[in-house]
Formats: C-alpha cells, sequence, structure tokens
C-alpha cells in the first residue's frame, strides 16, 4: 500500500562552517563506477544489462561534504569509507567489491535534489545512503521513491521521513523515541527540575519536530514549559533569546538546534549566568560543538542511539578502525552511515544468493534491493535492528551521554550515563 507522501516544511537549512577533525582526509570525490546494471532515465529508452561483465556494485552516498552541514556529513563520510573498506576486506557481495559513489548534497534542499538525481540516473546506484538533514530528506527522498530507488537516511530523525513513500527508510531512530531519555537523565541527575525553557530553530524541519517531542515530554512529565524560544540556524547572536529565557528562572533549558548555532547558545547563556541543567538534541550530538562552546559545552545531556561501548563483533571493529584513522571514538553519525551501507549490502547478498545481482536489470535489483531490505534482521553497531513494513527503524539499545571537557577547554568527549 502506497505510503502518503510528507509535505516539505521550514526553509533552508544553514548554520555556521566549522573545520572538522575528519577533515584532515582526504574529502572523497564524486566516481562513476560500474553498476551491477543500467537503468534508463525517464523518458530514456532501456538500456542493456551488463550482466556478469560488471566488476562493482555502485551504492550512493548524498550527505554534506561541504557547505555549512559537512560538520555532521564529514562524519557520515567517515563512517560509510569505512564500511565499505571492511566489507570489501570481507569479499564484497559474494566476491564482487562494492563501491561508494559520493555526491555532495550541500546544505540545502536543491543541492540534495541535485545530488540524487545524478546518483539515480547518472552514476546508476542500486540505493543510496543520505541525506544529512530531515529538511533535505522531504525534498530528496520522493524524487528517489518516485524512481523506485531504496533510500536508507542516516541521520533524518524528523516525524514523517519513513512516510514519504514506499522505497524510503532510515537507520537513524526518530527522535520521538530519542529524546524523551535525555528530559529522563536530566531529572534522574536532579530531582528538583521543575521549570523549564525550550529553544529551537524556526527554519529547520528536524529541530521544529524534535521540539514537539521535547515540549510534549515536559509536560507528561509534570513539569512546566516556562516559555519557548525560536531562533534560526543562521544567527550567532542569541542575547535576546538567552535572556528571556533565563529570565524565567528555569531549571532546565533544551536546545533543538544544529551544532554551531546550538553550540553559540549553550555558550552565550552560561556567559550570561545560567547554571542549570543543559539538553542538547541530536543536532549538537557531534564533537564539532566543543570547538563552539568550549569549555562552557560541560556537563551538557545528549540522547544517543549509538555508543562505542556496545559489545559486538562488528562494533568493536568499525571502533577498532575508527578509532585508527582519528584517534577518537566514532560518532553517532559515522555509526549510523555504517549501518547504512551495512544494510544494503548484506541485502545484496541474500539477493544473490538467490539471483545473481549482476544478471539483474538495475530496476529490477532496485526493487528487489527494497524489498530485501525492509525484511531483513541485522547486527550493527547500533546493535540489532530491524525495519517495519513503512522503513522505519526497529532497534532496542538507547544511550545519554553528558559532555566532558577537558582541562584545557578545547577537546572533549562524551561521557554516556549508567
Amino acid at each position: 500500500m502506497k505510503k502518503p507522501t510528507a509535505r516539505l516544511s521550514g526553509l533552508f537549512i544553514t548554520c555556521a562552517s566549522l573545520l572538522l577533525a575528519c577533515s584532515q582526509t582526504n574529502t572523497p570525490q564524486t566516481s562513476t563506477t560500474v553498476s551491477p546494471a543500467t537503468s534508463p532515465s525517464p523518458g530514456a529508452s532501456p538500456e542493456a544489462s551488463p550482466g556478469s561483465s560488471s566488476n562493482t556494485i555502485s551504492i550512493g552516498i548524498g550527505v554534506a561534504q561541504t557547505s555549512n552541514v559537512a560538520l555532521l556529513g564529514q562524519e557520515q563520510v567517515a563512517g560509510a569509507k569505512i564500511a565499505e573498506k571492511y566489507f570489501n576486506d570481507k569479499g564484497g557481495v559474494d566476491g564482487t567489491p562494492i563501491k561508494l559513489v559520493f555526491q555532495d548534497t550541500g546544505g540545502d534542499e536543491q543541492g540534495t535534489i541535485n545530488a540524487f538525481n545524478t546518483l539515480i540516473n547518472q552514476d546508476k546506484v542500486v540505493g543510496i545512503v543520505g541525506p544529512t538533514l530531515s529538511q533535505q530528506a522531504f525534498s530528496a527522498d520522493p524524487i528517489a521513491d518516485r524512481a523506485k530507488i531504496p533510500v536508507l537516511g542516516p541521520s533524518n530523525t524528523a516525524k514523517g521521513i519513513p512516510q514519504i513513500g514506499d522505497y524510503v527508510g532510515r537507520v537513524s531512530a526518530p527522535v520521538a523515541v530519542v529524546a524523551p531519555n535525555a528530559v529522563k537523565a536530566a531529572l534522574k541527575q536532579n530531582p528538583n527540575i521543575k521549570k523549564v525553557a525550550v529553544f529551537f530553530a524556526q527554519n529547520d524541519a528536524f529541530s521544529k519536530s524534535e521540539t514537539e517531542t521535547f515540549q510534549t515530554t515536559v509536560k507528561d512529565m509534570g513539569l512546566e514549559l516556562a516559555t519557548v524560544q525560536k531562533f534560526l540556524t543562521t544567527d550567532t547572536d542569541f542575547q535576546s533569546q538567552a535572556t528571556n529565557g533565563i529570565n524565567v528562572n528555569p531549571d532546565l533549558i533544551i536546545i533543538s538546534g544544529l551544532a554551531a548555532d546550538g553550540g553559540n547558545l549553550i555558550k552565550q547563556l552560561r556567559e550570561l549566568g545560567y547554571k542549570g541543567v543543559i539538553i542538547g538534541g541530536n543536532g549538537l550530538n557531534t564533537s564539532n560543538v566543543f570547538s563552539v562552546c568550549k569549555a562552557l559545552c560541560e556537563g551538557v545531556l545528549i540522547a544517543q542511539a549509538y555508543s562505542p561501548e556496545y559489545q559486538n563483533e562488528i562494533n568493536k571493529a568499525f571502533r577498532d578502525a575508527y578509532r585508527a584513522q582519528f584517534k577518537k571514538e566514532p560518532p553517532q553519525f559515522s555509526a549510523q552511515a555504517f549501518t547504512g551501507v551495512q544494510v544494503f549490502v548484506e541485502s545484496l547478498k541474500e539477493i544473490n544468493a538467490k539471483s545473481k545481482v549482476s544478471q539483474q536489470p538495475l530496476a529490477e535489483l532496485r526493487t528487489n534491493l527494497n524489498q530485501q531490505l525492509l525484511s531483513g534482521k541485522y547486527d550493527t553497531p547500533l546493535g540489532e535492528i530491524s525495519f517495519t513494513p513503512e522503513g522505519e527503524i526497529n532497534q532496542k539499545e538507547f544511550y545519554v551521554a553528558q559532555i566532558k571537557m577537558d582541562a584545557d577547554g578545547n577537546n572533549g568527549k562524551f561521557e554516556f550515563l549508567k
């Protein structure tokens, strides 16, 4: 049954650019590889399948490698490339290597649309891991759905993502599942919390969806929602909103935004004298926030869908590879991108066991891949996952971390709470 198409909401995403730790490695250049088969562009004549002459299987990675959103997208690039090496070292898809084809979505909807169109019609990938932001997904995922190519969102947690279409799923747990854990952790640390101030980026679909969950959670837990303050992801001066928030004397402040704007808001709240508990949403779930609020990041709580300490074989391999390359613990965005690639690879292997992937026309393979991935179960760095028929992730393990900054105030880590 066709899923209803979600409506695009909000304005374009922008936030201040940051230099990423993972930018120390070269940004992958867009590359075109031979697909297991080819597919006609809309209106074009069908192309013949190259069959067994193909020597790679192309999987698209459509995330933000440049622009304002690169602070998150580069972490996804890192996770995807670790997955590419890991699975190819294990033989790829029964001896056929996978090849990741990267297209840069930039930080807005149009860049994502362009990237998806290129991956679908020019690069002829079998499936796409991306995009980085929910705002981008609401624009680009319908294009993939109409082309009948499976998409797995690695970090699209807003309400309505799987409902975009039959070919749209996600390996990122919805905000409605993850966010309440942070509020529970805050109450565990300070049972005297009564009054809450909420801040959110009004031009970001994810932040708007997340703040709705946070506000509902606050009310359901019997807390007072004292004020709701809005800002833009392009803002750098939060003096007005921060002052308004502090003036209601909140015991807890909750921020839904991205790393740059959210980090600056944390910094300015602390500089204005706020000493209470702060919760950051999923957009702040990156070590790149440390360079924004520096020592003032200390103590911020963030709910997580991934822990480097999760015990299974594949997470150990992923964690070891990430630490060897980047000299730090892997972040959630990298783990989710790795998982997206993993789901495609393991689904392709299941298909290949029944009918050779190299002998299937691309359009047929894409449909078979979508059906297979939705029916499978996967042991991933995120833990055991599966999907609902609609494409929503079923995930068992969730966490809350607290930011602990080093003495110099420049570097820090996420310390997972028991």
